[in-house]
């Protein structure tokens, strides 16, 4: 079993309706939409998609409900959280509906956190689901979660847990980290959340990326990736470049406010104007200069949607 895919990855955007509540059909249409533009795999129930916002019964209904409608081993599952039962619970749903590919948080919020006690979540972790079918992908993003994922910890849960410990998503924007890991964890996929690092990562044996941006440009961060595949280099570094400036006009502002906004935006779809707190719509001014500037940068959106 080949699970995760290497490639490009959406880390998607959940729609929800105007009562907050998880909007699951538009959710399966838009990963199949981005199934079908560029990505070769969908990542739900991330950070973009406010999973940590969702109750744990929403998560639940999302991991069912979209697991019957996608394709199974194209997808991977935000399964992390501060609770440990919650953690499990998620978990052995998503390997019960045949998505054994989760997207795993350290515990977070209080912190910092010793090596000692994120082996431990994990231990029991796998210890509790324990189905050898598990593959776990540890989402490294310490902005958030106030614990950086060193690489002896990572050699050490590969050793323990062999194939479960399949890979990282590295979201700290550390290339000599993301590089060390890469060099030095055999048989373990890394995927950098920052697509300007793509084709770097690429280049020294990484996966690809999982990444939010590619809710609106996965053909772009795709035809990084098939450049590469193909060793078409000129062509790869052109499509990295523009990639890359994309990438910085869209950091202008939260992803989730941001996407969501120019999503609605575009679509004229109310299921993209709801969005749970912190986050809050973008203006119509901050909308059409965002749109103006990606468009400067080489893509018109109007003819994407």
């Amino acid at each position: 079993m080949t699970l995760p895919q290497t490639g490009v990855y959406t880390a998607s955007l959940t729609p929800l309706t105007a009562s907050y509540e998880p909007n699951i059909p538009a959710l399966i249409l838009h990963a199949e939409q981005l199934l079908e533009s560029g990505s070769d795999g969908v990542a739900i129930l991330g950070s973009t998609g406010e999973a940590n916002s969702l109750t744990l019964v929403q998560r639940l209904d999302i991991i069912e409900q979209s697991a019957k409608e996608l394709p199974q081993e194209r997808l991977i599952m935000g399964t992390g959280s501060c609770a440990l039962q919650d953690a499990v619970r998620l978990t052995q749903a998503s390997v019960d509906v045949g998505v054994y590919a989760v997207l795993v948080l350290p515990p977070f919020y209080y912190s910092p956190q010793s090596d000692e006690s994120v082996l431990r979540f994990f231990s029991e972790l796998i210890s509790a689901v324990n189905d050898p079918r598990l593959r776990i992908i540890f989402y490294n993003f310490p902005q958030f979660s106030g614990y950086n994922f060193s690489l002896s910890i990572l050699q050490e849960l590969k050793q323990r847990f062999g194939d479960i410990a399949a890979g990282i998503k590295d979201s700290s924007g550390d290339w000599e980290n993301l590089l060390g890991i890469t060099q030095n964890v055999a048989d373990f996929m890394v995927y950098t959340g920052m697509e300007p690092m793509l084709l770097d990562l690429l280049r020294v044996g990484g996966a690809g990326c999982i990444t939010a941006t590619a809710n609106l440009i996965a053909p772009e961060c795709q035809q990084v990736y098939e450049a590469w595949k193909n060793d078409q280099q000129e062509v790869a570094e052109n499509a990295q470049k523009k990639l890359t400036d994309l990438r910085i006009v869209l950091e202008s502002y939260p992803f989730v406010s941001e996407l969501k906004s120019i999503l609605a935006d575009q679509t004229n779809s109310a299921q993209w104007k709801h969005m749970l707190p912190p986050f809050s719509p973008l203006l119509e001014n901050e909308v059409r200069e965002l749109t103006a500037q990606i468009k400067e940068n080489g893509l018109d959106l109007s003819q994407r949607f």
